[in-house]
Parts: C-alpha cells; sequence; structure tokens
C-alpha cells in the first residue's frame, strides 16, 4: 500500500507546482473567428488611444500576428510628425522596413544550425576551429580553446559584450554632453579602434582586422558556460565562422540559405532605398554599415517577411537539427521568470491568464539601435508568432508589447477552451455497457478536466484520492501532441495528469520545488496514465476514448445524448 501510494503520488501528483503549462493541443485558428476580430478590435481601439499621446507625433509601427498557417492581423501606423529631410515611405505598411537590430542574432543562429546538420559546422566545436586567429587564449585570457559556437550562440562565453560600440567616451552617442558630467575623469582615445561608434556619424565600418585586433586583448568576465551575460561579439565571431565554412560573405549566405527560401523578398543586409523604409528623426541608425557587426544585428526587414520567418519557426522549431529543440531555454537569465535561449530571451508568466496560474512562454527576440526597436516572438502553446517594429520614441514600445501581447493570447486561451469543449469534452461511456465504466471531462480554465471516472464500478479518482492521500486536487489530461498512428495522424495521445488547486507558493518553501514526470505506473506493461482520443470527424469532434491501460474503449454521448444508452448505463451504475 505505501509503495503504490508513493507511486500514484509521484506520477499523478504535482504537489504545490504549478499546473501543466501545456493544457490544451494547439489551437486552430479563422481569422474571422467574431472570437479572434473582437481581440484585434480591442488591440486596434488601444493602440489608437495610446499613440495619440503628444510625446509619441514622432512615432511609428507595425504590429502582425501570425499563426503557424496564416497572417491572422496587422496594424500599421504612420508617424504625425514627419522627417522631412529624408523621403522615406509615404505610408507605413506590411513592406515597410526597418532596421530590426539584434532580431538578426537569430539568423545566425539558424545559420550555423542549418551548417551543422549539414556537416560542415559542430555546435559543440570550439571557435577556434573556424577562426584559428583566434589561438588558444587571448592576451587577456579569454580561452578561446574552451569556448563552443553552442556556448557563444546561447549567451554562454563569458566574453565581453562590445568591441565598437558601448563607450562613454563617445558621449554624443549617449545624449551627454560630456562624460565628466557624471564624474568620469578625462581620458585619451589612443589604443581606441577608430570604426563604428568611434568614429563621427558611424561612417567608418568595422573590418575583420578591427575585430580581431580587439578581441585579442579582451579579459573574459566568466568561464565558458559559468553564467550568462549578453555578447555582440560573440554572433561577430559565429557570423565569421558561418563565412569561413560557406566560403560566402555573410550576406550572401543570408540571402541564399534563408531570405530566399523562405521567400523573405524585402529584407536585406544592405542599405534600401530611402523610400522603401521608416526613417524617424535623428538620432537614427537607417544608413549605417555594419561591416564586420553585421551578424549580430544588420537585418533590415518587414512585419510581412517577419510573419514569413516566424511561421517558418512555429512549423520547424523541433525539426531544424537533431541538435536542439529551438524553442528550449539553456540557462537563467535574472529572477524565476526570465531565461535565454540560442540565442532567444526567453519569458515565462502565470499573470497573463484571466483564470488560470498556468505558465506562458514567450520565445522573444528584441533589437535596439538609434531610432528603431523591435522585437519578434513566438508563444509556443498558441502556435503564434508576434512581431512589433518601431521607428521613434522607443517609450511607446512596451505599450505595444503589453497591450498586443495580452489581448491575444487571452483571446487565443478562450478560443482553445472553446475547441476543446467542442472537440473533447462530454461523457464518454463504455462500449461494453456491462462493464459500468464512464468517464466525464469538462473543458475549462484548467484544460481539460476529469470530473467523473468510473471503471468497472469502481470510483477511480475517489480511490486515487483516498491511496495517495491527496487533497483539492484536480486531474487533467495533457495533450502529448503525438500520435499513435503518426503517419496518418490519427489517435491522439494524452496523459493524466493532478494538480492540487491555487497552491503555488503556499505552504512549506520546498513544497515549489517541481520535476516534470509525465509517465506513470505501468499496469501489464502499458501506461497507467495513457489515454487515446480515436475517431475524429469533419467537425473535430472525437467520438472514441482509449484508455489503454484499463483495456476499454469508450464512446462519447452526442450533446443531445444517446438517450438509451445513457439510460442504460445510469440503471447499470444503480
Amino acid at each position: 500500500m505505501v509503495l503504490l501510494s508513493m507511486l500514484l503520488f509521484a506520477a499523478l501528483a504535482n504537489a504545490k507546482c504549478f499546473a501543466p503549462s501545456v493544457a490544451h493541443p494547439l489551437p486552430e485558428y479563422d481569422r474571422h473567428d467574431p472570437l479572434l476580430q473582437e481581440a484585434f478590435e480591442s488591440i486596434d481601439t488601444a493602440l489608437t488611444v495610446a499613440v495619440a499621446a503628444p510625446e509619441f507625433a514622432r512615432t511609428s509601427f507595425s504590429v502582425a500576428i501570425t499563426s503557424s498557417k496564416e497572417s491572422l492581423w496587422s496594424h500599421h501606423h504612420t508617424a504625425r510628425e514627419r522627417n522631412t529631410s529624408r523621403s522615406d515611405i509615404a505610408r507605413v505598411n506590411g513592406d515597410a522596413l526597418y532596421r530590426i537590430a539584434s532580431i538578426t542574432k537569430t539568423f545566425t543562429v539558424l545559420g550555423i544550425l542549418y551548417q551543422h546538420e549539414a556537416g560542415n559546422m559542430s555546435l559543440d566545436d570550439t571557435v577556434n576551429n573556424y577562426i584559428e586567429e583566434l589561438g588558444e587564449k587571448s592576451d587577456g585570457g579569454i580561452p578561446w580553446k574552451d569556448i563552443t559556437l553552442r556556448s557563444l550562440a546561447s549567451q554562454l562565453s563569458g566574453i565581453p559584450r562590445e568591441f565598437a560600440q558601448g563607450d562613454l567616451i563617445n558621449s554624443d552617442k549617449f545624449l551627454l554632453n560630456d562624460p565628466t558630467d557624471i564624474g568620469l575623469p578625462p581620458v585619451s582615445r589612443q589604443g581606441l579602434v577608430t570604426c563604428s561608434e568611434y568614429s563621427p556619424n558611424y561612417e567608418v565600418p568595422c573590418t575583420l582586422e578591427d575585430l580581431l585586433n580587439a578581441v585579442k586583448s579582451k579579459a573574459p568576465l566568466f568561464a565558458p558556460n559559468q553564467q550568462s551575460t549578453y555578447s555582440n561579439v560573440a554572433f561577430e565571431l559565429l557570423g565569421l565562422a558561418i563565412s569561413r565554412v560557406t566560403n560566402q560573405s555573410f550576406e550572401a549566405y543570408i540571402n541564399n540559405a534563408i531570405f530566399k527560401p523562405l521567400n523573405m523578398s524585402s529584407s536585406t543586409l544592405s542599405v534600401p532605398p530611402d523610400s522603401a523604409g521608416v526613417i524617424p528623426f535623428e538620432p537614427q541608425y537607417w544608413d549605417v554599415d555594419e561591416g564586420i557587426q553585421a551578424p549580430t544585428g544588420g537585418i533590415y526587414s518587414s512585419t510581412n517577411d517577419l510573419s514569413k520567418y516566424l511561421r517558418y519557426i512555429l512549423q520547424h522549431f523541433n525539426a531544424i537539427s537533431h541538435a536542439i529543440n529551438w524553442n528550449h531555454p539553456v540557462s537563467p537569465s535574472r529572477g524565476l521568470n526570465s531565461f535565454y535561449g540560442m540565442p532567444w530571451e526567453i519569458f515565462q508568466t502565470d499573470r497573463i491568464l484571466k483564470d488560470s496560474k498556468r505558465t506562458v512562454r514567450f520565445v522573444t527576440k528584441s533589437g535596439g539601435v538609434p531610432g528603431y526597436t523591435s522585437i519578434i516572438m513566438t508563444v509556443p502553446e498558441y502556435d503564434l508568432g508576434i512581431t512589433i517594429l518601431l521607428a521613434g520614441t522607443p517609450g511607446f514600445f512596451q505599450q505595444i508589447r503589453e497591450i498586443v501581447t495580452v489581448a491575444i493570447v487571452r483571446a487565443a486561451e478562450k478560443l482553445a477552451i472553446r475547441q476543446l469543449n467542442e472537440r473533447y469534452a462530454g461523457t464518454y461511456i463504455s462500449t461494453n455497457v456491462t462493464l459500468n465504466s464512464s468517464m466525464t471531462l469538462v473543458a475549462d480554465h484548467r484544460g481539460l478536466a476529469v470530473t467523473k471516472w468510473i471503471s468497472n464500478s469502481t470510483d477511480v479518482l475517489e480511490s486515487i484520492s483516498r491511496i495517495a492521500m491527496l487533497k483539492n486536487w484536480y486531474a487533467q489530461l495533457v495533450p502529448t501532441l503525438l500520435y499513435r498512428d503518426e503517419k496518418e495522424q490519427k489517435g491522439e495521445e494524452w496523459r493524466l495528469q493532478s494538480t492540487e488547486e491555487s497552491s503555488e507558493g503556499v505552504g512549506e518553501i520546498w513544497d515549489d520545488f517541481c520535476i516534470t514526470n509525465i509517465d506513470a505506473p505501468l499496469y501489464a506493461g502499458v501506461g497507467f496514465n495513457e489515454f487515446v482520443f480515436w475517431d475524429q470527424g469533419k467537425d473535430g469532434a472525437f467520438k472514441q476514448l482509449e484508455l489503454t491501460a484499463f483495456r476499454a474503449n469508450m464512446t462519447r454521448l452526442d450533446d443531445g445524448g444517446d438517450r438509451l444508452r445513457q439510460e442504460e448505463q445510469e440503471v447499470l451504475e444503480l
């Protein structure tokens, strides 16, 4: 009895942990759905009201939302006060080009993943295999022989952030009159690079020689893989490694390997004509040639092109390379909710859903250069991709992000619950009525919850509660997104889990410690908590539920109810 209790508790109960974040299959979207239209109208209104503030008169922006299959919605705003010294695009639209800055890093990593999968590079090779000039160790102590491509792409290299940017000696670039205004002493520029930020108006791009000479003297911030810290230099080195392996310029490789196959026809690493882009007032970075720094922030793109890119990521994040699921964190950032990926900035929150404490994960990459602020993100649990591009006052960016993400995720959650209700919820009874077996599933804020379960005349939920000593808990079916018949995409596989009601942050400190364990005890070699939905109709609704370990097949009663079978079942239960 003790062993059984431990097994059931360990496998089915999540103690005081968060509810499983994946509570439903990916929603299917119809952009004309009234529920979505209501959300889009509310976003339109909120953005229009917010940008009307006088301080945002010089701000232009573009926002787009896509699923993995199609674009769902977009919103574009042209600044009320324009930069009349530059003839940029007359009216902002989905093809308007912005500098996307550090979003470029995701393209650099995708290029590395392609070359890894092709066998031309390895994520676990050290960077000096591809850039021999680095040697084994820099004069400043950076151990290049220990820094892998994976570490560089994951912000775990421990190397400095910049070599030609972010220096307060260039006070005009930071809106400082003089560094001495904040207590810094006067210093000489002797020995500093003379490119990028150190040149007037960024007019001199940095070269390979500039980069290699600069990093030779740099000291590490941390040992490799010790702690995350943001580095632009890491991606300049990755871009150089790609160029060396492919015998192409970085620009040519990204164009041939990514832009052309994804039909990102407007995106470029070259300075576009003014008429194609959104050019804000000074200070702005529109026509700065980033030279060797291009792999960290050189791309120009649009919401239309980036939606194509996000659709590709949503469809292929776990199929680009066997070496990594591209959506997963690789190291913690600061606090409980933030993580680094390759090179994603990942945010998890339990505050966004109105009626649930389930966590929602945003896999993001942001970027910023003078005049431009940008972000792309996927929301894997909801099959959503979001792009926000802004030219002008950066202070409006956070408002856009909050307005858009909260509204669309809450709408997607309502849609997902509605589809759960239509396709899965209801009462299922055994096809063999003599067994006296039935199960009732309800779709609500918890996902697909089991509210009643009778098997061979036994109340299963009551028995589990008694044996495993569970209180204030609920049973839930969690989708694995796998199929019993993968080839035909038939037989959706789900697993039973249980969670205590709203107990996070309550009780002992270590009650919040959670280990994911989706499997359960076996019964004659079959998972006790394994369930399979079969026989999906044209309307998306499933008609059959297989309880594998219970050797039982159940039929879903129609909304009106198959009165005869229901009455037979009620008689048997009595």
